[in-house]
């Protein structure tokens, strides 16, 4: 079993869509059952909050359901317990890195390292604008999880480990 946990902020735009689309996308290419994904945020402005209904609405419309994910802020025990911690962009990489015990440094990178040709390598924070920038983030999401579960397909066919 491979753990993935998805970060940004307040965990309830960017990571749950995430989470969303990466969950779907392993469960179609058959590999629900090695690969584990979770959102957390930095902060814990929305703690026990549903994302964002922009958010929900956005990912619904693409045929992801967000509805049973809650917002909750990563803990001291996501660094050992999860085998990649990805942010949405470098602020959020920037905290992780400050709070990572040095042993689980190598677990911490950005979400958009997985998307195959894309200039940007940040994920913008969409919630102080409109239902545009959510529909953007999902589309920088999908981008990286195919590459994610690409990259988890490889390492569940030939045994060789996590390979971008």
């Amino acid at each position: 079993m491979t753990r993935i946990l998805l970060v940004c902020m307040g965990n309830i735009c960017r990571s749950p869509i995430a989470e969303g689309v990466v969950r779907s996308k392993a469960e179609r290419a058959g590999l629900a059952a090695i690969l584990e994904v979770d959102s957390a945020g930095t902060h814990g402005y929305h703690e026990g909050e549903l994302p964002d209904q922009r958010a929900r609405r956005v990912a619904a419309s693409r045929g992801y359901d967000l509805s049973r994910l809650r917002a909750r802020r990563v803990n001291d025990q996501d660094f050992s317990r999860f085998d990649r911690i990805l942010a949405m962009d470098r602020q959020n990489l920037s905290i992780l890195r400050r709070s990572c015990p040095a042993e689980h440094q190598s677990k911490l990178g950005l979400f958009l390292g997985y998307a195959k040709g894309l200039a940007a390598d940040e994920v913008p924070d969409p919630y102080y604008g409109g239902v545009e920038g959510f529909e953007k983030v999902l589309d920088l999401c999908e981008a990286a999880a195919r590459g994610l579960v690409e990259a988890f397909a490889r390492q569940d066919a030939d045994g060789t480990g996590d390979r971008r």
